[in-house]
């Protein structure tokens, strides 16, 4: 089981974090991989737990020393990666590694990781339904929401790239989905 990666992306909004985040309470040989980033802190997120944060000029010194396994910039000067330093350390312990990223990186580390990897599109049942997820959340400012639901419709043409699609329209259900998807996988 040792060197597998899960992988789940999704349009901001999806329920990825909650899904993953209930995989992580099952399942103690599965480890999250924080990624990095040069955003600020949103709420009461903390630097090496939700994400590791940096400036832009910081990250893209990172790019330059070949420190990601992938990276992307999403908005001009916005910054998303994987740091390879953060999957040693995982695979070290022996554990699985879970990614919660977004669509591009998603593609990118099922390219890196190949058949090692299990990548999983958790998808709204639609875009209206995605609004509102992003308005309840209260993280976002409206303009912020306007540009995340503007590039989850491009995001959504990303599915057929995954090896499997969520769809989450009753949270209940894309649990036990998931949880099937990951066991069936960590037990090949």
């Amino acid at each position: 089981m040792s060197n597998k990666v899960l992988i789940f992306s999704a349009p901001s909004g999806s329920g990825k974090s909650t899904i993953v985040n209930h995989i992580l309470g099952l399942r103690p040989e599965i480890e999250f991989s924080v990624s990095a980033t040069s955003r600020a802190p949103r709420g009461e997120e903390q630097d090496g737990v939700e994400y590791f944060f940096y400036s832009a000029d910081v990250f893209r010194l990172l790019v330059r020393d070949d420190k990601f396994v992938e990276y992307e910039e999403v908005y001009p000067d916005r910054f998303y990666g994987t740091l390879k330093a953060e999957v040693n350390r995982i695979w070290a312990r022996g554990h699985v590694i879970i990614f919660d990223v977004d669509v591009k990186g998603g593609v990118n580390l099922k390219k890196y990781f190949g058949d090692q990897a299990l990548s999983v599109f958790i998808q709204a049942p639609s875009v209206e339904v995605l609004r509102e997820r992003l308005v309840k959340r209260g993280t976002d400012s409206a303009e912020d929401i306007e540009k995340r639901v503007a590039k989850a419709a491009e995001e959504m043409t990303y599915a057929p790239k995954f090896d499997k699609v969520l769809i989450n329209d009753d949270l209940a259900t894309a649990f036990a989905e998931a949880e099937a998807m990951v066991g069936a996988f960590l037990s090949e």
